[in-house]
């Protein structure tokens, strides 16, 4: 027997276009107001506008193609239309204050002190040690767990997040006053390297550096986060002042190399805690050691710089610093930073990745957790 289909109605056409999230706000089209007109003849053909936030978006194929997806899924449909086309000024500003909510104006949300987004500033005494390839990984690899996440790339002299995310090509979209950050490998991200031409130098003094910052903890729409990592530049100048006081809550990732000197300087940074009252996380030593084909370890910047900052800082700042792990020097890493698809998901099996998921499995737990802790009470 033949089977039939119930005609279909506008209802059902909204509750699929209810599926389609626009990639850089990962809301539904049908709560931004994106859903402009739906129609649908006798013959189950639908037509259906769609509003862009602006006209050159540059998630436009991506939002037409699963707008199509799920409306070619439904029952009985027949042709499909789609017509695309772009928000008016004052749709933006509308949109704009809803994504907002009450706020009167571009706020820190991630300074409230009930914030729910955990906020890591990932800090080294000097260049060089792979603080933002540590940076890149531990958030690629916590928004491949499902944890919504995002960077800001505070290292604005030396900014390198987007070409470790694979992401120089995209930059951010201007909906009224609200920028929407690009999101790739499912992290949002932010750098002062999308909104420079080619690899142009930063020259600017302190104040610029601290509008900078409070711009993209304000001005940027980040969502609902569980983490946000700030990438902050080396040593303990302007940035790592301003994050602390943007940011009190922001916890520091200390990342170190084995080496003595390396050490020594990833000390001072972590020590800043003292004077800033923030949290040390915890200490990343990497560059730990290197596998060679007959099975040994070259230890090719030395050893032990890590647990030895970390015992060290234990001790200055009278709380417990604890060696989160050694990342060995593992060529894919480097590798795959200079494709932009970090090692964590471009090979997970790899020592690099595995060291950076154990990390990962203790920054997800807090210290005051009650995982694993006894309530003190017993069933009636």
């Amino acid at each position: 027997m033949a089977t039939t289909h119930s005609p279909i109605t506008e209802a059902a056409v909204l509750d699929a276009l209810a599926r389609v999230e626009d990639p850089e706000i990962g809301k539904p089209i049908t709560e931004l107001g994106m859903v402009d007109q739906v129609t649908v003849n006798e013959s189950g053909d639908v037509a259906a506008t769609i509003l862009l936030t602006i006209a050159g978006c540059p998630m436009r194929e991506t939002i037409e193609r699963n707008v199509r997806a799920v409306l070619e899924e439904l029952p009985g449909v027949g042709k499909v239309d789609i017509t695309l086309g772009s928000m008016t000024d004052e749709q933006r500003r509308a949109l704009s204050e809803k994504l907002r909510g009450e706020q009167t104006g571009p706020v820190i949300p991630f300074a409230d002190p009930d914030t729910r987004t955990r906020v890591f500033a990932v800090a080294s005494g000097k260049g060089g040690v792979g603080k933002s390839s540590m940076t890149v990984n531990l958030a690629t690899a916590m928004a491949a767990q499902g944890l919504t996440v995002g960077i800001v790339d505070a290292d604005i002299y030396g900014h390198s997040i987007p070409g470790l995310m694979g992401s120089a090509d995209k930059g951010p979209t201007l909906v009224d006053d609200m920028i929407m950050p690009p999101i790739t490998h499912n992290v949002r991200h932010i750098s002062i390297g999308q909104f420079v031409e080619g690899n142009a130098p930063i020259v600017w003094r302190g104040p610029m550096l601290t509008r900078a910052i409070q711009q993209f903890l304000a001005d940027v729409y980040w969502g609902d986060l569980d983490v946000l990592f700030m990438d902050l530049p080396p040593g303990t100048g302007d940035v790592a002042i301003t994050v602390a006081q943007l940011v009190p809550n922001a916890e520091l990732i200390i990342v170190t190399t084995p080496q003595a000197a390396a050490a020594e300087v990833a000390e001072r940074a972590g020590t800043i805690a003292q004077q800033t009252n923030q949290r040390i996380a915890g200490v990343i030593e990497n560059m730990a050691g290197l596998a060679m084909p007959d099975g040994t370890t070259m230890h090719v910047f030395g050893e032990g710089g890590g647990q030895r900052v970390a015992d060290r800082l234990t001790a200055l700042t009278d709380s417990d610093v604890p060696l989160l792990g050694s990342i060995p020097l593992d060529p894919t890493l480097r590798e795959h930073g200079d494709d932009g698809t970090p090692v964590v998901i471009a090979q997970p099996e790899s020592p690099a990745a595995q060291a950076v998921e154990a990390i990962v499995g203790k920054l997800k737990v807090r210290r005051n957790s009650l995982a694993g802790k006894s309530l003190g009470v017993t069933p009636s």
